[in-house]
């Protein structure tokens, strides 16, 4: 591989390292599981998942949210934006998030 490939996958390794490592911290002082991880979600779905432009996370079931994260993680949607940042969460991750989202009303 050519050394630019190995610094991304370096740099993108190591953020995803460094992303888990606060969320662990940070969860703990935060009362709600899953919100500090759908804070990582507002650029595109806005704050609690009512975001404009893009799908509304809001209120949709726990587990159709899931389903989908571990589609994007899984690579079955492509290699996109959504499966990059699903490949950074574990399962338990994944569905704490869930299921903040689906309690958005």
């Amino acid at each position: 591989m050519p050394p630019r490939i190995h610094l991304r996958a370096a740099v993108i390794g190591g953020l995803a390292g460094a992303l888990s490592l606060f969320t662990v911290g940070a969860h703990a002082q935060v009362g709600a599981p899953g919100r500090l991880l759908a804070s990582n979600c507002f650029q595109c779905h806005g704050t609690n998942g009512k975001g404009p432009g893009f799908d509304r996370l809001a209120g949709q079931s726990a587990n159709s949210i899931y389903s989908d994260l571990k589609e994007f993680q899984s690579g079955k949607e492509g290699n996109g934006i959504m499966a990059r940042h699903a490949l950074g969460y574990t399962d338990a991750q994944l569905r704490e998030l869930a299921n903040w989202l689906a309690t958005q009303r």
